[in-house]
């Protein structure tokens, strides 16, 4: 058994990190795990991140307060 499944999923986000040097603050850390969750989960489900996030950005600016998750996503396109 090896873990390198595991190992492949993180990699994006050790790279982002390394890329941008971490994060300046708390709240720039906190958003950034946010992003990196939201995206992962819409590779997990085959789901396009961009068109998600467009539609999540819509769907927060149209009814504020109001949250677009990747899984509702996808069952709306279906």
């Amino acid at each position: 058994m090896t873990d390198n499944q595991a190992e492949r999923s993180i990699r994006p986000a050790v790279l982002g990190r390394k890329n941008h040097h971490g994060s300046r603050s708390k709240r720039g850390t906190e958003v950034a795990a946010l992003l990196y969750s939201l995206i992962g989960t819409c590779r997990m489900l085959a789901v396009s991140p961009t068109e998600y996030l467009l539609a999540a950005a819509t769907v927060a600016i149209e009814s504020p307060g109001e949250v677009l998750l990747p899984h509702e996503f996808k069952r709306q396109k279906r």
